[in-house]
């Protein structure tokens, strides 16, 4: 509940941009201007995009290295649990665990916890699953899948004042500015 006369919480001061060129030139004015928490909505990937955010690169390989790793270690104890510990059984003369017949099993035990890594990991950093976000309350919302390019000055932002960002948007090149609301 909001009382009467107190000013909207707003998410963000979002604007819809033609091309992908104009879109990475409001991103460069915003943060000449002072703002830092931007959010640039696309179809498609845009060369140049993160820099100009100032987004650093994902952690997402780390995670998918770090399930591996945990994947390889995971066979390794494996094979070597049942072979040497659990279940010993001399076959020929060959020792209980060597590490040459157990490559293949720890190679896809690696790339499979690895897959799940990356799937996982994604989800995470995605803050997936959302099923509702303020991003969805700007009008033309549908547009960021299909054929335009959106740019979000958050709110969240320590500069942020709505009317300052609707005007910056706009004399960027935007149309459909609006301060969206939570």
């Amino acid at each position: 509940y909001e009382p009467p006369g107190t000013l909207p919480h707003y998410w963000a001061a979002v604007a819809e941009f033609e091309t992908p060129e104009l879109l990475l030139r409001a991103v460069r004015t915003a943060r000449a201007a002072g703002y830092q928490k931007l959010e640039a909505f696309s179809p498609f990937p845009i060369h140049g995009i993160d820099e100009a955010l100032g987004e650093s690169r994902s952690p997402l390989g780390r995670i998918v290295l770090c399930a591996a790793l945990i994947g390889m270690m995971a066979a390794i104890l494996l094979q070597w649990w049942t072979g040497a510990v659990d279940y010993k059984l001399v076959i020929a003369g060959k020792p209980l665990f060597a590490l040459e017949p157990s490559i293949p099993i720890i190679f896809e035990l690696s790339v499979l916890f690895g897959a799940f890594g990356a799937v996982f990991g994604m989800f995470h950093l995605n803050r997936l699953p959302t099923y509702s976000h303020p991003f969805f309350s700007y009008s033309h919302a549908e547009g960021a899948s299909n054929n335009r390019f959106l740019l979000a000055i958050e709110a969240a932002d320590n500069n942020f004042d709505a009317s300052q960002a609707v005007r910056l948007l706009t004399a960027a090149g935007g149309a459909h500015v609006e301060a969206v609301e939570r």
